[in-house]
């Protein structure tokens, strides 16, 4: 068996993986290849992102007033903080591509202050050739739309905010 053809391949596919990871800006991506019975090639490439550390207040600091969930004066602050911990926040269940309509030149599933039911599509994430609709998890207004048509999404990433 020729372990150095298998080698150059396994290189050649880890440099297009690579190459994958820059051309749609993600930090992360892991592959497992099954050859055979206790042969396997498991590979995980990342990259180091610039990332931007938000300071939070200490909880015991006197400034940081506990707030409830349910306080509306907590809903702005919460805005212009880390959109994914926003209660109303839809996050992506995938790494993909975020298409906004149906097909090109359709109008978009959801617009900012749109209403939508529960189990209505809001967008579609492309992973692997596979189109995934996202479904509102639950029925409200869109108030924000935190992705861009044709943009990449992370797993986890906030797509949208419902209220």
């Amino acid at each position: 068996m020729g372990n150095k053809t298998s080698h150059d391949s396994d290189v050649n596919f880890i440099a297009a993986l690579a190459e994958l990871l820059r051309e749609n800006d993600l930090t992360e991506l892991q592959v497992k290849r099954d050859y055979g019975e206790n042969d396997s090639l498991n590979v995980r490439v990342s990259r180091q992102t610039q990332t931007i550390v938000q300071a939070s207040v200490p909880a015991s600091a006197p400034v940081a007033a506990p707030a409830a969930p349910s306080a509306p004066a907590a809903a702005p602050v919460m805005e212009t903080a880390d959109p994914a911990s926003h209660p109303g926040a839809v996050t992506s269940p995938m790494v993909g591509t975020v298409y906004m309509a149906p097909e090109p030149g359709a109008a978009p599933f959801a617009t900012v202050g749109a209403t939508v039911k529960e189990g209505d599509t809001i967008l579609i994430i492309e992973a692997m050739k596979t189109m995934n609709h996202i479904p509102a998890p639950r029925a409200g207004t869109i108030k924000r739309i935190l992705v861009e048509d044709g943009g990449p999404v992370e797993f986890g990433a906030p797509l949208v905010i419902i209220e």
